[in-house]
């Protein structure tokens, strides 16, 4: 299998989107031929980088643009629903715990966003958030690898 730049711009746009973050990323990045740690790496890295635009930038498109979005307001107002208690419970574990577990609407979008509408400071926010990447990043991959190995199995017997 050759791998060539769309391949790779495909598996980095996975990590990158909102949707699929690490989650899509990873199992696109190993099916495209990519060797597994390397996707791992990449994924985590670019994925916990996603925090600083998000964080910095945010702000400012709140202000000038996503306040005429009522759709947004309702998100914004969800998503604090949900995440305000148990950042406020948990502190730095909540926020890890956030992202790490890999269900929809659970990664550094959301939790970056969490985090500004908590007005925590970047500092006190990224590292849980980063290490919750991690953490999230090693689940899919093992998961992917997991469930890869056992269809290998039985479609070799």
């Amino acid at each position: 299998m050759t791998l060539d730049i769309w391949d790779i711009a495909k598996f980095l746009l996975a990590t990158v989107s909102p949707i699929s973050e690490l989650r899509g990323g990873i199992p696109l990045g190993i099916r495209l031929g990519l060797l597994p740690w390397s996707v791992f790496l990449i994924a985590v890295v670019v994925n916990a980088l996603i925090f600083f635009p998000i964080f910095f930038v945010l702000p400012l498109l709140h202000d000038k643009f996503l306040t005429r979005i009522p759709l947004f307001d309702k998100y914004l107002d969800s998503l604090r629903k949900r995440g305000e208690p148990k950042v406020d419970k948990y502190g730095f574990w909540g926020l890890l715990f956030f992202v790490a577990v890999p269900l929809p609407l659970t990664g550094v979008y959301t939790a970056t966003i969490l985090a500004w509408l908590l007005e925590m400071d970047w500092r006190r926010a990224f590292p849980p958030i980063a290490i919750g990447v991690v953490i999230a990043g090693v689940i899919v991959l093992l998961s992917y690898l997991g469930v890869v190995e056992i269809i290998n199995i039985f479609v070799k017997n």
